[in-house]
């Protein structure tokens, strides 16, 4: 016998996700757990391996406790709970508190198998975007598959999710991507090396030079940590690569041999800070690094990437639900463009300066951050209201559904 109760009008059918990166799955869970279909695009065969952002912060827990992973993350990674600022003398300058977690491929995976395996959502390995389309009707997306030519992929919207070089942004603005590049040349390493066990070394440190910075981060219980240090910038991967061992020994307490550590692997990449002109044109939205872009120096990039989606999430879970239209989109770009400028953006960059400090000596002297983690150290109060300062990055588009002002 049929159901005869009554199904709601739903005012789209289907979201199109290019990309199957972090805020990509991460999107496609949240939007799926909701009832909401999902299609993943993702050029490569599988879970990108490499390398990258380390860490997110606090700022982002909330999206993972809606997503229903958060106590299976804490469950199969780590918490970071101290961190502080050094002098290459292995000096511990400054500390804090932490309250992130590791990001990566262990992630990519749990979200991988919840959004396939628990909500069917639909997730499609090398399919190359090429262009994007729209029109009153839908959004669609121009695929190539190895092999098989070309193919269109049709939907209500699309989502950007693809990375720096995002097609999607591509199709809606060209190469224009306005913002700069820094000259530094970071190469990011996940190795295990004993920083904690040997030197006493915190989760997470930062060590301030003008010439060898560099950030040392525990990423798993076994000893895993990320290493990513500044080189000069210009030479090839392979003169990267020769040169690691020397610049391991200048720059890691204990001046290590190379049989003293294990690289597991390597990624030389540069470093960014770019804003999308806008992250919605039509049916068509950018999120994360597709979106905006920013030094890897305090995790900025990737939290703010997935508080991105928990934005975006609730913007079309509302129009799903009828509690709000398509104007809520065009907020998702004001607000979220906004936080960028003046949060991400400024503080990325003020992370980086100050780790690159050309005159470390006085830089505690001259840095008003760091004389508030130092006072954190003896004021817990204070620390507290330190590490809740970067919630602000967070937007509640929910303020904005048609039945927000009921609920007050």
């Amino acid at each position: 016998m049929a159901d005869p109760t009554p199904k709601p009008k739903r005012p789209f059918s289907k979201v199109i996700i290019v990309g199957a990166g972090p805020s990509g799955l991460l999107l496609a869970l949240l939007l799926s757990k909701h009832g909401i279909p999902v299609h993943i695009l993702e050029a490569a065969a599988d879970l990108d391996p490499r390398p990258r952002a380390a860490h997110y912060g606090g700022p982002a827990i909330p999206e993972f406790e809606r997503a229903g992973i958060a106590a299976e993350i804490r469950k199969r990674g780590i918490v970071i709970n101290t961190m502080c600022w050094r002098y290459p003398a292995d000096a511990n300058t400054d500390g804090g508190g932490g309250g992130g977690g590791r990001a990566g491929e262990d992630l990519d995976r749990l979200m991988l198998e919840e959004v396939e395996g628990k909500y069917g959502g639909v997730v499609e390995w090398g399919r190359k975007v090429v262009g994007v389309g729209q029109d009153a009707e839908g959004a669609w997306c121009e695929v190539e598959v190895e092999g098989k030519g070309r193919e269109v992929v049709r939907g209500d919207y699309v989502v950007g999710c693809d990375g720096a070089n995002s097609a999607v942004r591509k199709s809606l603005f060209g190469e224009e991507f306005p913002g700069f590049t820094w000259d530094a040349q970071i190469i990011a390493t996940n190795t295990y090396y004993p920083f904690a066990e040997k030197f006493g070394w915190h989760d997470a440190n930062f060590i301030v030079h003008p010439e060898h910075f560099f950030m040392a981060a525990r990423i798993t219980r076994d000893g895993l940590y990320r290493i990513t240090y500044g080189e000069t910038p210009g030479l090839t991967n392979e003169e990267y690569l020769t040169r690691q061992p020397w610049k391991f020994e200048t720059i890691l307490p204990g001046h290590p041999k190379p049989d003293e550590y294990k690289v597991i692997s390597t990624s030389p990449y540069r470093m960014h800070q770019r804003c999308a002109p806008k992250f919605r044109v039509g049916r068509v939205m950018l999120v994360a690094d597709a979106a905006h872009l920013c030094n890897p120096w305090g995790g900025l990039g990737i939290t703010g990437g997935f508080v991105d989606v928990g934005g975006l999430y609730d913007c079309l879970a509302g129009i799903w639900d009828g509690k709000a239209d398509d104007s809520i989109l065009e907020l998702y770009s004001e607000k979220r463009i906004e936080k960028w400028r003046t949060i991400i953006d400024p503080i990325s960059q003020e992370n980086f300066r100050r780790v690159s400090d050309k005159d470390p000596a006085t830089r505690f002297h001259r840095d008003e951050f760091m004389q508030m983690l130092k006072k954190g150290e003896s004021d817990e109060v204070f620390l507290k209201e330190l590490l809740l300062g970067p919630m602000d990055v967070r937007y509640d588009f929910t303020q904005h559904y048609h039945d927000a002002q009921k609920k007050e």
